[in-house]
């Protein structure tokens, strides 16, 4: 109705010919359309740019989360393959230390046992040395009596047949303080029972010497044991704690890679689910985009030939015959803009001026009602 007001509030001018004004009219749509295809184009760019943009950020997110996610799933098969190696060798380790401990306490009782049977083999012999060492005195000083000679008897490592030789010494002496003839039968009788307990006195001493060597030897050889158990268990226990403390760690590594790995693949996904939304709307927004960038293309097309239909000497002689309903079709014309109609319509209007068509047929092959 704005188009029909502007033609016929013109249309008295004597300068300006209705026809004129009718295509200034349409020209005027014609920048319209051309400015609105434009701004369009430039709109739609910006949104293609910042599609394409967004598209390239989250394809590059995507890939380095699966590079990510392939990293950590092999971070976290290097921790369980450690911690099955750590776990063997704990588990030796423990088997090592046990077997140490009972080595070390099965010697510790062995040693024991052995000092124990020293010390009372120590004494047996001590005493047997005492015995011997104090019976040949008293013989000496003819001072050996039923009672010495009792007590020597039960020297406890005495052989059996010095033990039988002191015995028959003993049942046939009766007497050890006696006068001068008495006394050289003594010294006589004697002279071979002390020569048995010399030899007994340094067997006893021998025996003993070589008990202590023996012990010696024995306590040597318990602490060098014992020492090298001890080594073998303390370096066991620290080889455990220090393989125990990485198998923590190790663990500990597992289960935050397990964490960053659950992270990763929930941010990759989203990122992949937000991909495909975005690559579907901008598609869609692509189509419809391409669809009014071609209806404005006919548009301006109809418009143009329209102009140019008009704009024909035909028409121009025809104008004050045709105005009025020239207006009424600018009037259509602009509702057909407005209700998106074909821009083939367009050239109809014009058909109807240039060819002398009736208004009502001109309207019916433009798709519009009188």
């Amino acid at each position: 109705m704005r188009v029909a007001c502007l033609i016929a509030g013109v249309a008295t001018a004597s300068e300006v010919t209705p026809v004129q004004k009718v295509i200034q009219l349409m020209n005027g749509m014609l920048e319209k359309g051309k400015k609105e295809k434009h701004e369009e184009q430039v709109q739609f760019a910006a949104y293609k740019t910042w599609c394409d943009d967004t598209a390239t950020e989250k394809t590059r997110a995507i890939k380095e989360d699966n590079e990510q996610i392939d990293s950590l799933e092999a971070v976290i098969g290097k921790c369980e393959a450690d911690i099955s190696k750590l776990t063997k060798e704990i588990a030796q380790l423990d088997e090592d230390i046990s077997v140490y401990e009972g080595d070390l306490k099965a010697a510790t009782k062995v040693r024991k046992m052995e000092h124990e049977d020293y010390l009372a083999t120590h004494k047996d012999l001590t005493e047997s040395v005492d015995a011997t060492a104090g019976a040949i005195a008293l013989i000496k000083k003819k001072m050996f009596d039923k009672k010495a000679g009792a007590a020597l008897l039960q020297t406890p490592r005495m052989p059996e047949a010095d033990r039988r030789k002191l015995q028959s010494f003993l049942s046939t002496s009766e007497g050890y303080n006696m006068a001068a003839p008495e006394a050289a039968a003594y010294e006589d009788h004697t002279g071979g029972i002390i020569e048995i307990l010399e030899k007994l006195h340094d067997k006893f001493e021998d025996e003993r010497t070589e008990a202590e060597k023996e012990e010696s030897n024995s306590k040597h050889a318990f602490e060098m044991l014992s020492q090298d158990l001890t080594n073998s268990i303390s370096t066991s226990k620290d080889d455990r704690s220090d393989k125990a403390q990485q198998k923590a760690k190790t663990a500990q590594r597992e289960a935050d890679a397990k964490g960053d790995l659950q992270d990763t693949v929930t941010s990759r996904d989203d990122d992949q689910a937000y991909l495909d939304d975005l690559s579907a709307t901008c598609k869609s927004k692509s189509d419809d985009f391409e669809a009014r960038q071609t209806l404005r293309a006919q548009e301006i097309e109809a418009i143009e030939k329209a102009i140019e239909i008009i704009s024909s000497g035909a028409v121009s002689g025809a104008a004050d015959k045709h105005l009025p309903s020239l207006v009424q079709q600018g009037s259509a014309l602009m509702q057909l803009r407005s209700n998106s109609r074909s821009p083939n319509q367009i050239p109809a209007l014009a058909l109807g001026c240039r060819h002398h068509v009736p208004r009502t047929q001109v309207l019916a092959r433009a798709g519009l009602q009188a």
